[in-house]
């Protein structure tokens, strides 16, 4: 007995001393020390929580360098979340101290070093969201599993959302986009810093879904951030969308300025600066109610703008700086479900019809700067292919599929479309994620597709973690997803880059336009070509070219 126990204290011990660890790591701002883990087959990972990237923010101000930290920072506890509204939207939750970044580096036999990096962007509509992605029981943005299965380094940022993120008088008293320079500097902090923890600062890839996505374009457009980023990935979000950009922030300032008692004129942006950041976050909560008539997408206010700086022109008329930059973008092919279900609940009940008349009323809406002639090219576009008397099915699928292309589909399609064209020496894919949502059939409709942020914890490796929740055909596909994405990141080509993937992924190109379509059975009948081609050309050429008509 005694002897067994000496042979087990001996194990214990060179599984201890065997440990590859990274240990106390040097960065600008200071000594950092994470937290080793052992990972399985004599693998170790060194994981970093809360590390600061910039300085507690200025009130509506870019961030700026963190000043340091004497003696050895202990960084094994994530930082708070940016100041937002609550789930419950009454209250909020975070604070303004909140630049903070994780950091996942797996080792092998020996300690790893120049390993391509990934930093990830949250989504939330840019007014909520943070680096750890609380669901649950789970950090749904851990890094862990992408890490270890890749062999890349993986990175996770926190920047300011909602008001204080992207409050902008359209002047420059207040210009806005602070929480996509805080984006920038943590790229930056990265690049400058990783290679203290084995990371490769001339691989970075960026990548993000949904407002992530959309803020990943805004990283690879900005002048800002040249030879900084390789690779990018928009997932579900492109700087092309129509929420992504706010052309008229002046009227939101003042209405946030009113809510809290404060002047329109030349003394807003000094008063809006001394507010209470509580209220202030809490001033940026508009209506959510909608209908077709006034439809939920129209109700992101507090977003990127143009700002002559971040931003200096048109986002479509910004490629040529990406053109040094692999990129890959795709959506779901019910991204649209969640927001059309706000406009229109029906769509998601097989108790109650859906109206052919929402669809109209939803078509109007979408297309009203070009009046009638408008909406009635959009509705010709999606009946035309409908039975004389078309199916509750048909109606409702087709309302889902009008929201999936105006909101994220057709932007993403025409900014692959521009950077092809732009980076010629890069390369571009384009993919549709298609795997039904689990809950089909019960919590959705039976006819449901992949909804809004469905891909993400395929991305993250979350069957790996949650296996009683999931098949085994779906650890398959997130181990297709995390080879794609990590071999994208290795090397520009999702094929290649030592982990095998079920069927080779074609480049897009302005001519061809091929895409692979992402579900757990796939074979060669998976690459596609021209994604949903005549709306695509409906939405980007026939709309565009009718006569636009004024109103009130």
């Amino acid at each position: 007995m005694t002897a067994m126990l000496g042979i087990l204290v001996v194990a214990v011990f060179l599984e201890t001393v065997s440990a590859t660890s990274l240990g106390v790591v040097y960065t600008e701002g200071g000594m950092v020390e994470g937290e080793n883990i052992h990972i399985g087959s004599g693998h170790y990972m060194d994981v970093f929580k809360g590390v600061p990237f910039a300085d507690i923010p200025g009130r509506f101000e870019k961030p700026k360098r963190h000043p340091g930290w004497d003696g050895i920072l202990k960084a094994t506890e994530y930082g708070k979340e940016c100041l937002q509204v609550n789930s419950f939207v009454n209250g909020t939750s975070g604070s303004e101290d909140c630049l903070y970044l994780n950091i996942w580096v797996p080792h092998g036999s020996i300690v790893s070093s120049d390993l391509p990096v990934m930093v990830w962007i949250y989504g939330g509509g840019f007014m909520i969201g943070n680096s750890m992605g609380f669901y649950l029981d789970t950090n749904l943005y851990s890094g862990q599993q992408i890490a270890e299965r890749g062999n890349v380094v993986v990175v996770t940022l926190a920047y300011r959302v909602g008001t204080l993120g992207f409050l902008s008088t359209g002047d420059s008293s207040l210009l806005g986009n602070y929480g996509l320079w805080d984006q920038q500097a943590a790229i930056a902090w990265v690049h400058r810093n990783i290679r203290s923890f084995g990371g490769d600062p001339d691989n970075i890839t960026i990548f993000g879904e949904s407002a992530g996505g959309a803020s990943v374009s805004f990283q690879t457009l900005t002048p800002h951030n040249k030879g900084l980023i390789k690779r990018a990935i928009s997932e579900s979000g492109v700087a092309l969308c129509n929420w992504a950009v706010n052309r008229n922030p002046r009227s939101v300032a003042e209405e946030i300025a009113l809510r809290v008692n404060c002047p329109t004129d030349h003394n807003m942006a000094s008063c809006l600066k001394m507010t209470d950041p509580e209220q202030l976050t809490m001033a940026g909560v508009f209506d959510q109610t909608s209908s077709p008539d006034d439809p939920m997408i129209y109700k992101m206010y507090l977003v990127p703008v143009i700002d002559g700086d971040f931003l200096p022109d048109e986002p479509s008329n910004l490629f040529h700086n990406a053109a040094d930059i692999d990129y890959m973008a795709g959506v779901n092919d019910m991204d649209g479900f969640t927001f059309t279900t706000d406009d229109v609940p029906s769509i998601n009940s097989d108790q109650v019809d859906t109206p052919i008349g929402d669809v109209k009323r939803l078509l109007v809406s979408y297309t009203k700067d070009k009046g009638a002639a408008g909406s009635e090219n959009a509705y010709f576009t999606y009946t035309s292919t409908w039975e004389t008397n078309p199916s509750q099915k048909t109606i409702k699928k087709t309302v889902a599929e009008i929201g999936t292309d105006y909101i994220f589909l057709v932007p993403t399609q025409a900014a692959l479309y521009l950077h092809a064209a732009k980076a010629t020496t890069k390369h571009t894919y384009s993919y549709l994620f298609s795997e039904p949502n689990n809950l089909a059939g019960s919590f959705y409709p039976s006819w449901m597709g992949a909804d809004h942020f469905d891909e993400v914890q395929y991305v993250f490796g979350r069957p790996f973690t949650k296996m009683t929740e999931f098949l085994p055909q779906h650890l398959d596909l997130s181990g297709y997803m995390i080879a794609y994405w990590t071999n994208f990141a290795k090397t520009g080509d999702p094929n290649e880059g030592g982990l095998e993937v079920p069927v080779r992924w074609p480049k897009f190109t302005s001519t061809g336009q091929q895409y692979l379509e992402l579900h757990h059975d796939m074979d060669q009948s998976s690459v596609k070509e021209k994604m949903r081609l005549r709306f695509v050309h409906f939405w980007t050429s026939i709309l565009p070219n009718l006569p636009s008509v004024f109103s009130e």
